[in-house]
């Protein structure tokens, strides 16, 4: 996602009530001015990010509201796959895999570039990669009942971002090419025409050893495994995001459609940390004691 180097000279809301349902909460340059680009993302490859660097290696800006209850911040700040990398603990395909796909999901839902945190929802599939992917990109948790999981298992390397206040949905996944959990279909019908370094075939089968519960992988083929998904990750960086990743909006979505109840909070917390983003300024710049 590329930041804009333009920045805004000026903050001010203009209104003081959340907009209404299926308007967005504020549009840039109109009723909000946010300043964008003004910290450089962290892209420094070290060794548990070294594909941070990588030429379409995305970077995210993001909008969120200053502490508990307070107004939206005037200034986005960048985020970098070494940041979602040291959030989940360790550098792995899923992370990047996850980072990508939303990275094409949040073209088509801000298409200012200015991801508001403060709106968003998402589903993933359960594994920690994807999940932990979701979460810090969109802030959904589960105890707000915006974060959910696929009830339906194809999707569980694929992903849903929605506005809560648009009601737009984007499902999001990797073309087919890329894709390397054995046996799951990918679930959207786009195809990769760039051809990696490592299969897809390759990877798939020396997983289903290593990754195989009752297996016994030799060390090499443990390390091997690492290699080529190292390579798969780099590679797929070194070309334009949408070559490898695809998107849809969800026409109608409805999030009971899409998670699973067994696995969704049963009574979700009120989140209050965002009600205040809208709320007007002082009259005057001083007013004693208030």
């Amino acid at each position: 996602m590329s930041v804009s180097k333009s920045v805004w000279v000026a903050f001010f809301i203009l209104f003081s009530a959340v907009a209404s349902a299926a308007e967005p909460t504020y549009r840039q340059g109109k009723t909000i001015f946010v300043e964008t680009g003004v910290e450089a993302p962290d892209r420094s490859p070290t060794w548990y990010a070294s594909m941070v660097d990588k030429p379409y290696a995305p970077t995210f800006e993001m909008l969120a509201t200053q502490g508990t209850q307070g107004r939206y911040y005037p200034y986005t700040y960048p985020v970098t796959l070494k940041d979602m990398i040291k959030f989940h603990g360790h550098d792995c395909e899923g992370t990047i895999h996850v980072a990508n796909a939303a990275w094409v999901a949040f073209k088509i839902l801000f298409p200012d570039g200015i991801i508001d945190r403060s709106v968003l929802g998402g589903i993933s599939g359960k594994s920690p990669c994807w999940s932990d992917g979701v979460a810090f990109l969109t802030g959904a948790r589960l105890q707000y009942g915006n974060l959910g999981f696929f009830r339906d298992k194809r999707y569980s390397h694929a992903i849903i971002l929605y506005r809560e206040d648009t009601h737009q949905a984007v499902l999001a996944t990797w073309k087919r090419g890329i894709n390397n959990i054995p046996d799951e279909p990918v679930m959207l019908p786009g195809v990769i025409h760039w051809t990696p370094k490592v299969s897809v075939k390759q990877i798939e089968a020396l997983k289903a050893v290593v990754k195989n519960a009752g297996g016994n992988p030799t060390p090499y083929q443990v390390d091997l495994m690492r290699h080529q998904q190292w390579v798969q990750v780099n590679d797929i960086l070194s070309h334009p995001l949408e070559d490898s990743y695809q998107a849809k909006v969800i026409p109608n979505f409805k999030r009971s459609d899409w998670v699973d109840p067994a696995l969704s909070f049963p009574h979700p917390f009120a989140r209050t940390d965002t009600r205040l983003k809208n709320h007007p300024y002082r009259e005057r710049p001083v007013v004693p004691d208030q």
